[in-house]
């Protein structure tokens, strides 16, 4: 299980020819899709501490802290972008994955679109809200151009940088803290404890963004009402955990990522009846070499799809595979990583604005010529 949520293809998958790659970012630099809405997009990081939990990775923390960067609507169109990642994250996420690439600092040169501390705007209560949890020993940056896109369309996304799950994040102190959970990964039951607390990382950051002391300024435009989570790989299990843990989420969206646990299913033998999307690759299908994806899938007692795209590689759902493809770098895709974060985006967005905005969407019920490579294989 391990190989498999070893995830990101970026350490598993940028092994092609890095001297390709330098050159490739020499002639154009690093950038993601731009966002496809109609407002522009801020955004902004927000540093939160649940005091009622211990760190599940260092126990003598007594205090869960967490790192969210929010991506919403902004009327302001100028202004400082913000980082991706910085130099120093960069290089330790670069060092800490052995990613075969030059300099570590590459990562800090992406383009990205949404403006650095931007007014948020819109009407009060009038934005669903989407957590995102990205992939085993990811940063949420990993998901930056998916989160842009969403908030580009109306949404207000957080995204979680799950605390000592990557090998960089960055606190208002200016810690730089690490992954220790990596230290544990062997463990048969890493992986259910991982989804458990993550799930109780996204209703705590639910909590703050929501309740009576909000900790963003810009909580007030949100409808507590319409809540999503979405993720990528362990991020996606970790969304189908949510659903099941926090009565307050709406649907799911687990894109390519396993729910073997080591121990019990994630979705419980009484069912789940809430909406779920399953998006993988065509590799990853039902009945396949996950049979605890299989097994939840199947437990679903409400709306659900299992959507597969043909020649995704595992980080193609995510900036990575974009940026690999800027590099020069194979990671074995067929299909293009632009391309497959234009299907990635199109479904993602479509699942949240049929089941939180009900409003139907195609994509999700039918082939599409648009979409050649898109089959609903389960629902």
């Amino acid at each position: 299980m391990k190989a498999f949520l070893t995830v990101c293809a970026l350490a598993a998958g940028l092994i092609g020819p890095v001297m390709t790659g330098t050159a490739a970012r020499a002639a154009e630099p690093l950038h993601l899709p731009p966002p496809t809405g109609r407002y522009a997009v801020g955004a902004t990081d927000v540093y939160l501490k649940d005091t009622s939990r211990p760190d599940p990775w260092v126990p003598e923390q007594t205090a869960r802290e967490l790192m969210v960067t929010l991506w919403y609507p902004t009327n302001t169109r100028h202004g400082t972008r913000a980082e991706f990642l910085s130099a120093e994250e960069s290089r330790l996420l670069v060092e800490g994955k052995h990613v075969p690439v030059t300099p570590p600092e590459i990562f800090s040169t992406v383009r990205r679109y949404a403006i650095a501390g931007a007014k948020p705007a819109g009407s009060p209560h009038s934005l669903p809200l989407i957590v995102l949890s990205p992939g085993w020993t990811q940063p949420i940056a990993a998901l930056t151009g998916l989160a842009e896109d969403l908030a580009s369309h109306g949404y207000v996304v957080a995204g979680i940088n799950h605390t000592y799950e990557t090998h960089a994040i960055t606190f208002p102190d200016g810690r730089i803290l690490g992954c220790a959970a990596c230290a544990l990964d062997d463990d048969r039951t890493f992986f259910g404890r991982l989804y458990r607390s993550r799930a109780a990382d996204t209703s705590f950051v639910i909590d703050r963004l929501t309740g009576p002391d909000p900790a963003w300024r810009g909580s007030r435009l949100i409808d507590a009402r319409r809540i999503g989570a979405a993720g990528h790989s362990a991020g996606g299990a970790s969304a189908i955990a949510s659903l099941v843990a926090d009565p307050r989420i709406d649907a799911a969206i687990d894109v390519d990522g396993t729910t073997d646990s080591g121990g019990d299913p994630v979705v419980p033998a009484t069912g789940l009846s809430r909406p779920v999307l399953v998006l993988t690759g065509a590799d990853h299908l039902p009945g396949g070499h996950d049979r605890w994806l299989t097994a939840d899938f199947a437990s679903l007692t409400g709306w659900k799809r299992w959507i597969a795209v043909d020649g995704a590689d595992h980080a193609s759902f995510t900036d990575f595979g974009i940026l690999a493809d800027q590099l020069g770098i194979d990671i074995g895709a067929t299909t293009p990583g632009a391309r497959v974060s234009e299907i990635t985006r199109r479904h993602v967005r479509a699942m949240f604005d049929e089941h939180l905005r009900h409003r139907p969407q195609p994509p999700l019920n039918e082939a599409s010529d648009r979409y050649p490579e898109v089959s609903i294989v389960a629902r």
